[in-house]
């Protein structure tokens, strides 16, 4: 389904976009299984197709937000040269974390390419033009787990692993598991040796979808329907875990806390005297899932329950009212992959732009702004549990803590004990006694003194 802005009756109304938010996917990358409970995953790499998506994706936006000849022109922006002051970048580097961040730099490579516009002049007269051409280096804001939960927050949560496993255990899960048995038997001769279960589908979905784009073998001998099923199959599992009937449940975790990041945003761009027009959040498929769910957007639009594509976004238009009408209202901009235009999709029962106020006043309760409240809404029992341990080892941890708490007081007392006979017997070998007086000489020259010595 496609939306122009020609039919979008909120169009006229609201023409100036003064800012946007853009939630966006990373682009292909090598396979990525990762533990159907945990969500922990193992290393990957972006590939040279991923690099395009993304600088598929820079571009699009740049044609779309940037360029001074589009109808969605952000007021005010900088088309030429980047300001820095205008653009923020954050990026996820936990799970999959290098072909995110490389998906982002390819990102900003099509949204700011080199231009011989980005050159000085020194005080002898010379010309300097930056490198490759005059490319733009825009700074990269990294977020990583261990400090920062905002980007992924589904990792070394006790609560979401609780939810994940519940939603494998449910009726529903169990009656799509042997529904697909017929499948699963013959999906086995393409999957060597991996676990044809619904628990470990979304790994067979990312291994199958992986060798049918960079394995021409594999790619000759699988079934045309078979990418369809698993697809569907992968899209239940995830779409039931990364949900949740209440907009503040524990399945939408994922939604929760980048959705501090998006609102921070908005209201800095809200803000006149604030210079932020533009920022860029690069992730993984989850937030996604959960973001069309925590804002009811899944309600008109069903087939948002998915996994994205590689190289998809969300783009949150902040655009204004004309006078006397001051107020920010938010348009959402969606689209699948790198092919197509954007759709625009309405979020909770609206049918047009909603107010900036009011989507804020939906959503702040539910939001995770801090890693204090996400180690509450997991039910985090310590720091230790969102610092990369699992939420099992934090028992353990504790216990070997006191055990070596008390061997090294066991080690320090016996120190201290040697140290202590140690001083005796060393005074005791430099102490003389002298003839008469009773009295201790301290000095190790003196070894006898006569009656003669004593006199003179």
């Amino acid at each position: 389904m496609q939306f122009s802005e020609l039919n979008d009756p909120s169009a006229m109304s609201h023409p100036e976009v003064h800012g946007v938010v853009v939630l966006a996917r990373n682009g292909d990358r090598t396979e990525c299984p990762q533990h159907p409970i945990t969500y922990q995953a193992g290393s990957t790499a972006s590939t040279p197709l991923g690099e395009v998506q993304a600088y598929q994706l820079g571009t699009f936006l740049r044609s779309t937000y940037i360029s001074p000849s589009s109808s969605s022109h952000i007021q005010g922006i900088s088309s030429d040269l980047v300001d820095l002051k205008e653009v923020h970048v954050r990026v996820k580097v936990g799970t999959e974390g290098a072909s995110v961040f490389d998906s982002a730099t390819a990102v900003l490579q099509g949204l700011f390419p080199p231009t011989e516009k980005n050159r000085m002049t020194l005080a002898n007269e010379t010309t300097v033009v930056a490198p490759l051409g005059g490319y733009q280096y825009v700074p990269i804001e990294t977020v990583e787990p261990v400090n920062d939960r905002s980007l992924e927050s589904w990792t070394n949560c006790p609560a979401f692993q609780k939810h994940v496993e519940q939603v494998l255990k449910s009726d529903k899960a169990r009656e799509v598991e042997k529904n697909a048995q017929p499948f699963f038997n013959t999906l086995r001769d393409f999957v060597f040796g991996r676990p044809t279960t619904i628990e470990n589908m979304y790994n067979l979905y990312d291994h199958v979808s992986s060798e049918l784009v960079h394995n021409k073998t594999f790619a000759h001998r699988f079934p045309p329907t078979f990418i369809e099923q698993a697809r569907g199959l992968a899209n239940f599992r995830e779409n039931a875990i990364f949900s949740d009937e209440r907009m503040g449940g524990i399945g939408n975790i994922a939604s929760r806390t980048v959705l501090s990041s998006i609102l921070k945003a908005l209201q800095r761009i809200a803000f006149n005297d604030d210079p932020l027009k533009f920022m860029l959040i690069e992730t993984t498929y989850q937030p996604f899932i959960s973001f069309f769910h925590q804002t009811g957007a899944v309600k008109k639009h069903p087939e948002l329950q998915a996994i994205p594509d590689f190289g998809s976004a969300i783009a949150i238009e902040l655009r204004r009212a004309p006078p006397p009408d001051a107020r920010e209202f938010l348009r959402f901009k969606w689209r699948n992959g790198t092919s197509g235009n954007f759709e625009t999709v309405n979020v909770f029962n609206h049918h047009e732009d909603i107010p900036l106020t009011e989507f804020i006043y939906r959503l702040e309760n539910s939001v995770v702004d801090s890693n204090r409240e996400w180690a509450q809404a997991c039910q985090a029992s310590s720091a230790s549990s969102w610092m990369g341990l699992e939420s099992s080892d934090v028992a353990a941890n504790r216990f070997m803590d006191a055990v070596f708490g008390m061997t090294a007081l066991f080690f320090l007392m016996l120190f201290a004990w040697f140290g202590s006979h140690a001083v005796k017997s060393y005074r005791r070998r430099n102490y003389v006694r002298l003839q008469g007086d009773e009295m201790i000489h301290a000095n190790p020259q003196v070894v006898s003194c006569g009656t003669q010595n004593e006199k003179a």
